[in-house]
């Protein structure tokens, strides 16, 4: 049978947490998933994680977490990437001795799958390694693995550079999903190779915002220029994006990729 995986994108803040944990069980009882991810970057009101804002989304069933350029903004996350089997991975390619790791290797009832979390560079505040050759020294180092499914998050900015890493990655990985942009694409496909694509899978964030930040201060520093603090809203229509995969486990190659777009109150 197929391995069937849910991902949410960037959940931003409490009406994110609080819209996957009101979906998921909707979307559990409608696709069956095997195993269920979220890049969590953003859960800790919008910017960074925390222990409490990480178990709540545990507690709403996501069984595993990525992240992005935000992960280490609250010292918590340090402790949390510190822990042995954490189920939270930050980018493989951010500078050596940062903590915790950049893939991990999953078993999901008799099948393993690996998860790798990597940080584009183009139109990127810092300076990070190339994640291409990064992608390609974790597969190298798991290569004798008996592997059903190799699942990437790509947290980065430009649609070009999201775009050549799944070329350069078909029929090596069995999903490529880009996050970051908190705002979502339509050309799910699969690639010639065997490996499903998404540009940006988009945000679990307020609908009423600009990527899920309340719209007046960021208005008003397009219209000044002086930063303005960033606040999410708690309340209201919610945006709750994420895919669906069907992954053939004997060749890790991947069968469907259906994105899934809903809206609730919260």
């Amino acid at each position: 049978m197929n391995l069937k995986i849910i991902m949410f994108g960037d959940v931003s803040g409490k009406i994110g947490r609080r819209a996957v944990a009101k979906i998921l069980p909707e979307l559990k009882k409608k696709f069956d998933p095997d195993f269920v991810l979220a890049n969590a970057e953003n859960i800790a009101h919008g910017i960074g994680i925390t222990e409490k804002t990480l178990a709540e989304m545990t507690g709403a069933g996501v069984d595993f977490f990525t992240s992005g350029d935000h992960v280490l903004d609250k010292r918590e996350a340090i402790e949390i990437l510190e822990k042995k089997e954490p189920i939270l991975i930050r980018p493989a390619n951010y500078p050596p001795k940062v903590p915790g790791s950049g893939a991990r290797l999953l078993e999901i009832g008799t099948k393993k799958v690996l998860v790798i979390n990597l940080l584009g560079r183009v139109f990127m505040k810092n300076q990070y390694d190339c994640p291409f050759r990064a992608a390609d020294e974790i597969l190298g180092e798991y290569k004798n693995e008996n592997l059903s499914a190799i699942i990437v998050d790509f947290h980065a900015e430009a649609t070009s550079e999201k775009n050549g890493l799944a070329q350069y990655l078909d029929g090596r990985a069995s999903a490529v999903l880009g996050t970051h942009t908190h705002v979502g694409t339509d050309d799910w496909q699969i690639l010639p190779g065997g490996t499903a694509y998404l540009t940006d899978i988009g945000m679990v964030g307020a609908k009423d915002s600009i990527l899920g930040v309340k719209k007046e201060g960021i208005i008003k520093t397009f219209l000044t220029q002086i930063s303005e603090a960033h606040e999410i809203p708690e309340e209201g229509a919610c945006l709750v994006n994420a895919v669906y995969l069907e992954i053939n486990p004997k060749t890790a190659k991947a069968v469907k990729i259906k994105k899934i777009r809903e809206e609730v109150n919260i």
